[in-house]
């Protein structure tokens, strides 16, 4: 796994598609659901991988905005080193973009919560994450933040076809961890 790094959500309960009670929450990737704390692409801060490489920066761009970071949850996440291609069956090495630094600082203690699947058909910022955003939690078994156990669980997912036809590919496997903000 790869630091990929850093970025600040808003944690939401379950929405009401997805049926299965075994999800209390959603932390994915993604911002589909769990949104990000702005729109900080327009901002130009962030790192090859379209996260942030410390907690600073998003907080220097927090503090400009006016932000409150009360209700806000600070995740980091290592990335799978292949990219998973639905319609071929096929992993294979991916970059991160070269116009942005990409220099992650790990964090001291980060809490391991899970992996998440994410879709990105364009090759830059996570797109959507299907366990969360196409209910694929009621058939793919999660934990309570909508997140696969293990990585392994999430490359036999990928590879035995439960995320074909959810979202456009290819796929990235995420570690997600919490830190004490």
């Amino acid at each position: 796994m790869i630091p990929a790094g850093y970025m600040l959500k808003t944690v939401c309960a379950r929405p009401d598609w997805i049926g299965t009670s075994d999800v209390k929450d959603i932390y994915s990737v993604s911002g589909c659901i769990s949104e990000y704390f702005t729109d900080y692409i327009e901002h130009w801060r962030h790192n090859g991988y379209w996260l942030f490489n410390s907690p600073d920066d998003m907080y220097e761009i927090a503090n400009k905005a006016g932000i409150d970071r009360s209700g806000l949850t600070l995740f980091y996440y290592e990335v799978y080193e292949h990219e998973f291609e639905e319609t071929e069956k096929l992993w294979s090495e991916f970059a991160t973009e070269p116009a942005f630094v990409t220099a992650v600082e790990p964090p001291n203690r980060p809490q391991l919560v899970g992996f998440d699947v994410t879709s990105f058909s364009a090759g830059t910022v996570p797109e959507c994450s299907p366990l969360s955003c196409n209910s694929l939690a009621d058939e793919i078994k999660t934990n309570e933040h909508c997140l696969l156990a293990t990585l392994e669980d999430a490359r036999s997912a990928l590879e035995a076809g439960r995320f074909d036809n959810s979202e456009p590919g290819p796929f990235r496997i995420f570690a997600v961890y919490t830190v004490e903000d």
